[in-house]
């Protein structure tokens, strides 16, 4: 049986117009998931549409109410988190500033089609 990775390196890079996470654990073993950049951009915009106080929301209901992929918009959700545009409190995510669709896409912008150095 498997176990989670406990020790593991996450990087984010966009390849072909995709985020791009990267996982390796220290045991040797690697995954690696893609978000569009259309999932991407209806993630931020439903995180930007809500208040930073209220109930917030989950990856897995963003993915249902905006009818996206699970993994896909998880890959969003943890970069957001990743770049301190959603912050996470009991367990739900929050927006952590005030225009997270614009950071999101600064953030996704700036890292363009570059290379992975290891």
């Amino acid at each position: 049986m498997k176990t989670n990775l406990l020790y593991r390196d996450v990087r984010f890079l966009v390849q072909d117009g995709c985020l791009v996470r990267t996982v390796k654990g220290d045991d040797g073993r690697h995954y690696t998931h893609r978000c569009i950049r259309q999932v991407f951009e209806t993630v931020a915009h439903a995180i930007d549409a809500m208040p930073n106080q209220g109930e917030g929301t989950t990856t897995f209901d963003l993915a249902r109410k905006e009818n996206l992929p699970f993994t896909q918009t998880n890959v969003a959700i943890e970069f957001l988190k990743e770049r301190g545009i959603v912050e996470v409190r009991h367990r739900r995510c929050y927006p952590a500033t005030r225009c997270v669709f614009e950071d999101a896409m600064v953030e996704f912008l700036a890292m363009g089609d570059k290379p992975v150095i290891d």
